[in-house]
């Protein structure tokens, strides 16, 4: 059981992910904390389990990586795997990153693959997708699958700013269009133009994965407006720490929660740490530490 919560509840199934943080490999993104530094922050919030985080912050080897994350009482639970899955020409490479991805994961406990679709390998900024490489896109959607199921990962379909899922109806197109479970990510569907709390009213059987993410929409509106870029964005705030932002993350949990959801919850705040690097026990640990309070108080009215 999670050390989040003394009694069974939702909390037995919140982990986290090293960008909330400030994890991430795009340069000029902010300081990078080290692994040990933030496995140990997490597990002293009580967190159990935690996404992969950025290329190359955590081991790849499946020795290593199991051994860094017991040595936090800390375990593996999925990874974000960025995957071209439109164009046909790159579909061999695709099918081959996704195996050894898939063996990582397996190797090291996790349960789920996260699966973002992206213009390309590189991040180039979103183009128009024409029909052809949708339905490829739909083709490589199940390929994938089915490679996660040979491995036990269940495969989720992360929306993303920036990436060829991205808006309402590019979300919609997927579920209409494949039978593959998503990940609620709070913040990049409300970005995006799509109510994460109607999504999973009309949707839940398709919620495989949810990353929690309140959201300041004023900052929310810069970005779409091309006012900001992501970086600059998140540098800015974007995503707050659950409770202080314009989502209904609470109406989101207890619509989940009543209607039998028993899949995992992920504080995924992206942020940035700019300026000073702060004192360990300082700095993002206590932004995590408000949106775990936030989820404890929930938890006592469900």
């Amino acid at each position: 059981m999670s050390r989040l919560s003394a009694t069974s509840t939702f909390l037995d199934r919140v982990a986290t992910a090293p960008i909330s943080w400030g994890v991430c490999e795009v340069p000029g993104w902010g300081h990078q904390l080290s692994p040990d530094r933030v496995l140990a922050e997490m597990s002293s919030l009580g967190f159990t389990k935690t996404e992969l985080g950025s290329t190359g912050w955590l081991p790849e080897n499946t020795a290593e990586l199991r051994s860094i994350l017991a040595r936090h009482d800390m375990s593996l639970l999925a990874a974000f795997i960025p995957l071209v899955l439109h164009d046909p020409e790159q579909a061999d490479r695709t099918r081959a990153e996704a195996v050894a991805t898939a063996e990582l994961l397996a190797d090291s406990g996790a349960r789920y693959f996260n699966t973002a679709p992206v213009t390309s390998t590189d991040w180039q900024p979103r183009r128009p997708v024409t029909g052809a490489e949708w339905a490829h896109l739909y083709q490589m959607i199940a390929e994938i699958g089915k490679i996660c199921a040979e491995h036990n990962l269940l495969q989720v379909i992360h929306e993303h700013v920036g990436c060829v899922v991205e808006t309402a109806d590019e979300v919609q197109a997927v579920i209409d269009n494949t039978d593959a479970a998503l990940v609620v990510d709070t913040g990049h569907l409300a970005i995006g133009g799509c109510d994460p709390v109607e999504l999973v009213k009309h949707h839940a059987d398709r919620v495989g994965l949810v990353h929690l993410k309140d959201t300041d929409l004023a900052v929310a509106a810069r970005l779409n407006d091309k006012q900001l870029t992501l970086m600059e964005a998140v540098q800015e705030g974007l995503f707050t720490p659950l409770g202080r932002g314009d989502l209904d993350v609470a109406g989101l949990i207890t619509s989940l929660e009543d209607g039998g959801y028993d899949g995992w919850y992920v504080i995924e705040q992206d942020c940035a740490i700019t300026g000073d690097l702060p004192a360990e026990g300082e700095g993002p640990i206590r932004d995590v530490e408000t949106s775990v309070d936030f989820l404890k108080a929930l938890a006592t009215s469900l």
